[in-house]
């Protein structure tokens, strides 16, 4: 067993705490990477206030070094990492390059790993619930898939790798591989995803890319990551005005989960134009159903940016390197002693992305 430390969850309706864990040896296709830097993201903060299987780790977006590996693993000791969503590999959407829509994703992502022998992670001799995601990675050490451990170039800063395993990947993901190149895009949410969307738009080479968010530092720097217009949703009709100033766009990213939003951002698309419906929350929205119909709007969910991680990861890293994606203006770094201040900042959304640097 390694000894290892991790944020744990330990009762629900609480914030996880730090605390020593075990961890077992990587077997399969597994690895254990030493985790140097980890995002939090706002999926790890609404299943963790629903999670009735406690103790656990939460922790998606996990960046660092292979230590060790499995017989089967398809990775080497010593590659720089990044964790993204697990994928089962044998399912038609796995085969078909489709990963994101896998058929057991709810099992491997969002429930965790069994409570037995099996587990990776023990807290007091006892086996608890890791595998958040495929990683568990709110911990100094996680055991994940060799699918879901993406090798990163090499000298990658891990806190700027971090946020590619979900958020980034998820929000440019949602414009380049859904919406595609056209002249005009609304993003609703201004958050670390909708900020991802608004530079997608802007590497997708949308001449109008509309920011809409009530936090005014959200939206100046929606504005210094490309977006042409910002609104303020709470001074006025954001869908009026955007109506107004573009006649409907041909895109729309919804990553607030709001069914008023979500509606809203419907009623700005152009004829044919699509909304990627992105955002964790309401799970039911009214729609216009007939105004879709007479447009011909798509209504599209998009899961991780409909992406093969293992291939368009990659590609971030190049748009990265190629100065397309400033990813350190997302990030807010945090001593992963002071978790609770990083989790704090994630509920309350005064970081946009809070990165925890665990001993680097």
């Amino acid at each position: 067993m390694i000894k290892a430390r991790a944020a744990v969850l330990l009762e629900p309706g609480q914030d996880p705490q730090l605390t020593d864990v075990e961890l077992r040896g990587p077997v399969g296709d597994e690895v254990l990477v030493r985790i140097e830097a980890v995002g939090i993201c706002h999926t790890d903060i609404t299943m963790a206030s629903l999670a009735g299987r406690t103790p656990m780790v939460f922790g998606h977006e996990g960046a660092g070094t292979v230590v060790a590996v499995g017989p089967q693993a398809r990775r080497g000791v010593g590659e720089q990492v990044v964790l993204t969503f697990a994928s089962c590999g044998a399912c038609d959407n796995c085969t078909h390059e489709r990963p994101a829509y896998c058929d057991q994703s709810t099992n491997l992502n969002m429930r965790g790993s069994r409570r037995d022998e099996t587990s990776a992670l023990r807290l007091d001799g006892a086996p608890i619930t890791g595998g958040f995601f495929g990683q568990s990675s709110f911990a100094t050490h996680a055991v994940a898939g060799s699918r879901n451990a993406v090798p990163l170039p090499d000298g990658f800063d891990p806190v700027l790798a971090a946020p590619l395993g979900c958020s980034v990947q998820t929000g440019v993901g949602a414009v380049l591989n859904v919406i595609g190149p056209v002249p005009s895009i609304a993003v609703f949410g201004a958050g670390a995803v909708g900020l991802s969307a608004v530079m997608g738009a802007r590497i997708a080479g949308a001449k109008t890319v509309i920011a809409v968010d009530p936090v005014a530092e959200r939206r100046a720097l929606a504005a210094e990551l490309g977006a042409t217009i910002t609104l303020d949703p709470t001074a006025g009709d954001a869908a009026a005005e955007i109506m107004s100033l573009t006649g409907g766009v041909a895109g729309a990213v919804d990553t607030t989960a709001r069914p008023d939003v979500i509606a809203s951002a419907v009623g700005v698309l152009a004829s044919r134009g699509t909304l990627a419906v992105l955002g964790l929350g309401a799970p039911t929205a009214e729609l216009p159903v007939t105004l879709i119909m007479a447009k011909g709007l798509t209504v599209r969910g998009v899961v991780e940016g409909d992406s093969d991680p293992q291939v368009f990861i990659p590609q971030l890293a190049r748009l990265h390197a190629a100065g397309e994606l400033p990813l350190e203006k997302l990030v807010s770094s945090y001593a992963f002693d002071d978790f609770g201040a990083a989790w704090a900042a994630a509920k309350a959304g005064t970081a946009i992305k809070p990165v925890l640097l665990t001993g680097r």
